[in-house]
């Protein structure tokens, strides 16, 4: 069993930067693939960034060029560096990891999930 706890959120004005971590506890997840998923009120959870076991990154088309998705093996902990803020980034964050090195990015693809940090994007 893998728990996961998210950290790193709160209230940042547009254009600013967060940086968002999550922890990982009860089992190694050097060898899984991790993924960042966002959902702001009233819509379905979505999509944001996923990084393979080897290092591979993926990112949704509303976030690319603006986050980057990193992983440290070594302290278990996974990463999620956000620049230039936009309003409609504001969202609950949610760290997952899928029992496998590699998965892709639709949410039943993974098997652990965080609690969420709330991520607030003023204008």
């Amino acid at each position: 069993q893998v728990q996961l706890v998210e950290s790193g959120g709160g209230l940042v004005q547009a254009g600013g930067s967060l940086r968002l971590s999550c922890v990982a506890s009860g089992r190694t997840t050097s060898s899984y693939a991790m993924a960042w998923f966002r959902q702001a009120p009233g819509k379905e959870r979505e999509f944001v960034a996923h990084i393979w076991r080897f290092g591979l990154t993926r990112y949704s088309d509303s976030v690319k060029g603006r986050f980057t998705i990193s992983r440290d093996n070594a302290k278990n902990t996974l990463y999620l560096q956000m620049n230039s803020l936009k309003p409609e980034d504001t969202a609950v964050y949610y760290c997952a990891a899928a029992s496998s090195a590699v998965s892709d990015r639709y949410s039943r693809s993974y098997d652990y999930w965080g609690q969420g940090t709330q991520v607030t994007v003023s204008s």
